[in-house]
């Protein structure tokens, strides 16, 4: 069983960046993939980024791929999310999830185990 804390979403100004953070406990985390989705007001959760501990594969939303950086630290058992040139629609909760073996990584139901949310607001 893996628990996940997200952290570090903010208000910030359009053009800002920002780092979100999701540390990682519990058992064999190291088996699991970790991913970031986020959900705008009044819509769903739509997929942004996932990353494998071993080896560090990585694979992007097209609306965050040339802005969004995904990356692990094993030390902190920590997967980060560091966001440039943000714009008024990245405003969302951002939740981190994980997964032994998500069929479909960019669909939310090949995730089991999410984070609590954290919020980023990005204004104009």
């Amino acid at each position: 069983q893996v628990q996940l804390e997200d952290s570090g979403g903010e208000l910030v100004q359009a053009g800002g960046s920002l780092t979100l953070a999701c540390a990682a406990s519990g058992n064999h985390i190291y088996d699991y993939a970790m991913g970031w989705f986020r959900q705008p007001p009044g819509k769903g959760r739509e997929f942004v980024a996932t990353i494998n501990w071993i080896g560090g594969s990585t694979y992007y939303a097209d609306s965050v791929k040339d802005r969004f950086n995904i990356f692990r630290d094993f030390h902190k058992r920590t997967v980060y999310l560091t966001m440039n040139d943000l714009r008024p629609e990245d405003t969302a909760v951002y939740y981190c999830a994980a997964d032994k073996q998500p069929t479909l990584p960019s669909r939310v139901e090949s995730w089991h185990t999410w984070g609590q949310g954290t919020q980023v607001t990005v204004s104009s």
